[in-house]
């Protein structure tokens, strides 16, 4: 998320990060690369920890307990210790602050603070009231934004999306009155925003503010930066979605040459792939085979055999030789990748391997084995719920094996898998 923290579990989804930064001057800031496929999980319910800080109620009046609790919390997250524990301590924290000074912007860094670990203990419901609140309590035009923004992020978690956007657009408001419309962190959140506008299919809202975050950053930054790179990236995003794939690789090459002259490697060869998508859609199966090869090499030397990236190009490979009618090699391919993903490398997550076992079943599924192909689904699901915020997500893989327990007759767990999805 642009702005002070981030919760949000990036698209090609990563576990949810909890980024709290001390209050500056500042209305931009880093954000997870794009890749927007916000999703929400069924969660387990989290049970409350008993109060065990010894530190008594009527102490909260206290005005320097308010910061240490503060900073206990934040320590606490940090370290990974016990999330219940630095749970107690922010809600400790916000009574204190709300005691001592009542409204204003310590009370609303608690409270961002306070929905950050409820986010990340999946209790998103929870999240919600305290980040509208933290938006009422202060006239501070920087937490505003931010308490918008992480709203936002909770809602697309919560796979609300409409009201996600909702959410981005009022902090967007809000940051343009602070930094003016062609500030480069505005061109961040306009990005931001874009990548919520795709995930909703609302491909011409995405595609007007893909063209303005390029026209801020040609104002601001150098020819061929890697600003104006991930721009690009996701306009040929939008493009490739609206079937206009000719500007969708005119983007795609421009951003590629940007990321050769900063030395990106891995970045040429993930776009590499997506290039290689552009050509398998316009049927000219040499040169995608080409730009796969070329990101495989470089992956493999630059992060190994085993790595998730190794495994998704050759997924794409089995894709394009399926569609080509070579059904050994496709099948080939899905077996290298389903290797991978059974002996996944450290830092791998369950989405990545999730994502890559739907997408070996959708090819197993074409070459008629539905069996296999439900057996990867039923081990995505499993791995998704271990996860907060993948609840969309499961509800399409249940929906997609409800459509195929029925193809087979198995009509009992069609109906069962319809069910969950639609629950979620």
């Amino acid at each position: 998320m642009p702005g002070l923290f981030s919760v949000k579990t990036p698209s090609n989804a990563t576990p949810l990060r909890v980024l709290i930064a001390a209050t500056e001057n500042g209305a931009g800031g880093t954000r997870r690369p794009p890749s927007p496929s916000p999703s929400v999980s069924r969660t387990k319910p989290t049970k409350k920890t008993p109060d065990k800080s010894g530190i008594d109620e009527s102490s909260l009046e206290n005005p320097d307990l308010g910061p240490f609790l503060l900073k206990l919390a934040r320590d606490t997250i940090a370290s990974g210790d016990n999330p219940n524990k630095a749970l107690d301590y922010a809600i400790r924290a916000s009574k204190s602050f709300e005691r001592c000074s009542g409204p204003g912007l310590e009370l609303a860094m608690s409270l961002h603070v306070l929905a950050a670990i409820y986010s990340s203990l999946g209790r998103f419901e929870e999240a919600v009231p305290v980040l509208e609140r933290s938006i009422d309590v202060t006239d501070d035009a920087l937490a505003k934004f931010s308490g918008c923004m992480q709203l936002g992020d909770t809602y697309s978690m919560m796979g609300r999306l409409d009201r996600s956007i909702r959410c981005y657009e009022s902090g967007l408001r809000i940051q343009i009155e602070a930094l003016g419309d062609s500030d480069p962190r505005v061109a961040e959140t306009c990005r931001y925003l874009a990548e919520a506008h795709v995930q909703a299919m609302q491909l011409d809202e995405a595609e007007n503010l893909c063209k303005r975050t390029l026209e801020i950053h040609k104002e601001h930054s150098a020819p061929a930066s890697l600003e104006e790179a991930a721009d690009r990236r996701l306009m040929a995003l939008v493009c490739e979605a609206k079937g206009d794939y000719e500007s969708a690789l005119e983007h795609l090459v421009l951003s590629s040459m940007s990321m050769i002259a900063n030395g990106q490697e891995n970045e040429v060869a993930a776009i590499d792939v997506s290039i290689g998508n552009i050509y398998l859609s316009l049927g000219r199966f040499d040169e995608a085979i080409f730009a796969y090869q070329k990101a495989l090499t470089v992956f493999k030397s630059t992060k190994g055999e085993s790595h998730p990236s190794v495994a998704l190009v050759f997924i794409r490979l089995a894709d394009l030789y399926h569609k080509t009618g070579k059904l050994r090699e496709s099948k080939s391919y899905c077996e290298n990748a389903l290797r991978i993903y059974a002996k996944p490398v450290p830092g791998t997550t369950s989405e990545e391997i999730a994502s890559g076992l739907t997408e070996v079943s959708a090819i197993y599924e074409s070459l008629d084995e539905i069996e296999e192909a439900l057996r990867l689904l039923e081990k995505a699901v499993k791995l998704l719920e271990d996860t907060p915020g993948n609840r969309s997500t499961i509800a399409g893989i249940e929906a997609q094996m409800g459509v195929m327990f029925y193809m087979v007759g198995r009509y009992g767990d069609a109906r069962i898998s319809f069910e969950n999805a639609v629950a979620k």
